[in-house]
């Protein structure tokens, strides 16, 4: 037997302002995309900015529907209109923000894991890592480089594409 253990390595920033500009950018257009979000029976919105690798910025939003789990993250609202949109592109980073007017949020919300399936998919597709922000509204920021510190036994099986 061996015990095996693993750090997750994220950067954490108390305020906005401390981001370098495109990061407060790519959060500020991450809030916009809350006006979006289509959230009636949670009254949760949700909101996400996509930088690709050119440098336009693709947004997401939350989308329920009353026959849940009809609906969707904004991670992957995002990411799959990106996929149709933009099949060739590279998405750099991204960040996620929340709010709700039920309760104070407190502290970022993260992706929920098959969210973070999704990401990981596109980090492998595209060869390379997506920075991710989650930013509390008004508060602190966490910064992760790359799927693999948030889901750390992806679900990856080559076999599926034919590989041997």
């Amino acid at each position: 037997m061996k015990e095996i253990n693993f750090n997750i390595n994220y950067t954490h920033y108390e305020h906005l302002e401390e981001l370098e500009t495109q990061d407060r950018e790519l959060c500020e257009q991450a809030v916009g995309a809350l006006e979006t979000s289509y959230s009636p029976y949670s009254a949760f919105k949700v909101g996400t900015a996509i930088r690709l690798d050119n440098e336009q910025i693709v947004l997401g939003s939350n989308q329920e529907n009353v026959a849940y789990p009809s609906g969707l993250c904004a991670e992957r609202v995002a990411l799959f209109s990106i996929g149709v949109s933009h099949p060739n592109a590279v998405v750099k980073s991204m960040a996620i923000t929340a709010k709700t007017d039920r309760f104070e949020i407190t502290r970022p919300i993260t992706s929920c894991g098959g969210c973070l399936q999704v990401m990981a998919e596109v980090e492998q597709k595209q060869g390379s890592p997506i920075e991710v922000l989650f930013y509390c509204l008004g508060g602190e920021i966490l910064k992760v480089k790359g799927i693999q510190s948030l889901l750390p036994f992806v679900f990856v099986e080559d076999r599926l594409l034919g590989a041997s």
